[in-house]
């Protein structure tokens, strides 16, 4: 019998269509699936990682919050951004990859039934965590205008009521790709100022923007410093995926009882992880900008091939999302069609939002094939629906 906190809580899909492309065993198979990368991390990285495995320190529970260096590092890259000082021995904490300093951010913020603002679509992930904490998402639905993602303001603001304890964030976002504009970033803000609610905010991606403009993180906005938690990690912008490794910074206020949860939960980070995150952070080349102006490629390259289908433009991040029911088919349908006719993996997002909104689209990852691979996509996914 399945427990209350998971009734609500589907799959992510991404799984079982890994394993699908994987059981396949095809090298003509498109790995559109899944948020991986062929992008290498930084080489610093690798080396200090690799260092660490002969070092008796790294094997090792302690410290608990995360080693000195990274901590230190991942304030000075926050205060870079947002202009705020952070105290790294009182406002960071290391945690075991970026979800699960989300997770344990949720639970220091929420009482069971506590609302959790975020946008419609958003990553499954993020949804089920919301549920774990006991928490109830409160979907805002983003709109497509002029082929890209808007944030529906109007459907913000009467989102927010006195059970709104927390505005979920992300920008660019998963599996959108939205990247908020200022105004939707006053917008936000002034529902946390007017609710007092926490404002969490996931930038595992934020430099990987393809439209120019400086990033903007909500901590750097009039008065949100001291109601902002930012979780960071390693996995998507230094392509670091299996080191597991991320960061929770915010004010003293809450990450006293952040720090608890994490003793409590997960208790430490990956010790031989560690180094290898801070040589990435503190690299006199992350190579942030180079991997990004290649997802950017690979991005135009979908973005061409499959002119006049319902694709939404993404304008960050690693995928883009097609309307498939615009063509007359459930996404889970044009899935199986495009696994089975067009070798193409590509998830379904069913649990990824409102059914009626997010439930419509299929989403293509780009982070993970060259741009060689993914010339001709148009053609195979055209013969396979048969549009």
């Amino acid at each position: 019998m399945t427990v209350e906190r998971l009734r609500h809580i589907p799959g992510i899909g991404v799984d079982k269509m890994g394993d699908a492309a994987d059981a396949a065993g095809s090298a003509e198979m498109l790995r559109l699936e899944n948020l991986d990368t062929d992008i290498a991390p930084p080489r610093e990285a690798i080396a200090a990682t690799r260092a660490a495995i002969n070092r008796d320190d790294a094997n090792s529970y302690l410290p608990f919050f995360g080693i000195d260096a990274l901590r230190q590092a991942a304030c000075a890259r926050l205060g870079e951004t947002t202009g705020v000082s952070y105290d790294w021995k009182s406002q960071c904490v290391i945690s075991a990859g970026g979800l699960s300093g989300i997770l344990n951010a949720l639970l220091a913020m929420l009482e069971p039934g506590d609302e959790v603002i975020i946008t419609d679509p958003a990553y499954a992930g993020l949804l089920n965590r919301i549920r774990l904490a006991g928490g109830v998402p409160r979907l805002v639905p983003l709109a497509v205008i002029d082929g890209g993602w808007r944030l529906d303001l109007e459907a913000l603001a009467k989102a927010a009521n006195d059970k709104t304890k927390a505005v979920l964030t992300m920008s660019p976002s998963m599996p959108s790709g939205i990247v908020h504009t200022r105004a939707e970033w006053e917008a936000i803000a002034d529902v946390v100022r007017r609710t007092g609610a926490w404002l969490l905010h996931d930038a595992a991606m934020e430099r990987i923007l393809f439209t120019g403009e400086p990033v903007i993180h909500p901590a750097s906005l009039d008065g949100l410093a001291e109601r902002t938690v930012s979780v960071g990690c390693v996995s998507k912008e230094y392509r670091m995926i299996g080191w597991r490794v991320g960061w929770v910074t915010g004010p003293r206020a809450i990450m006293n009882d952040i720090g608890l949860v994490s003793l409590s939960n997960v208790v430490c980070q990956v010790g031989i992880a560690m180094p290898g995150a801070a040589a990435a952070i503190t690299a006199p080349n992350d190579g942030i900008a180079a991997a990004t102006a290649k997802w950017r490629a690979r991005r135009d390259v979908i973005l061409d091939e499959l002119a006049g289908l319902p694709v939404v433009r993404p304008d960050g991040g690693w995928s883009l999302l097609i309307d498939t029911v615009a063509l007359g088919m459930k996404p889970a349908d044009a899935s199986r069609l495009l696994f089975d006719k067009g070798l193409i993996a590509a998830t379904p997002m069913t649990g990824w939002g409102d059914e009626a909104r997010a439930g419509r689209y299929l989403r293509f990852v780009f982070a993970n094939e060259p741009v060689k691979r993914l010339t001709g996509i148009g053609e195979r996914v055209r013969r396979a629906w048969g549009v």
